[in-house]
């Protein structure tokens, strides 16, 4: 059994959670992270200034597989939620040595 971890953008949360769903893969957790780092920060406006954010929102799925479907899901998920720009999709899969 493999746990497969994907920090994705919000926006794309959609289209990934119907990916998983037709792909039959309903129990899945996400939760809301902030990320610091290589997303060369976002310039946004705050009463009439600009400035640099260098914390950006997205979104992390942790979904719970056996070893056999695991490359099925890496793949759907990075097709979908790669869009070409510095870190917008990170996938990780991890050993799960025992669940309950």
């Amino acid at each position: 059994m493999k746990r497969i971890e994907a920090i994705i953008k919000s926006a794309k949360l959609e289209e990934v959670e119907s990916a998983l769903q037709e792909m039959g893969i309903e129990d899945f957790m996400e939760s809301t992270i902030i990320c610091h780092g290589h997303q060369m920060g976002q310039a946004m406006m705050y009463r009439g200034d600009k400035y640099l954010a260098d914390a950006v929102t997205q979104v992390k799925l942790e979904i719970f597989s056996d070893d056999d479907s695991v490359d099925k899901i890496v793949q759907a998920v990075g097709t979908i939620a790669r869009t070409g720009r510095t870190a917008d999709c990170r996938i990780f899969v991890l050993p799960s040595l025992e669940a309950c």
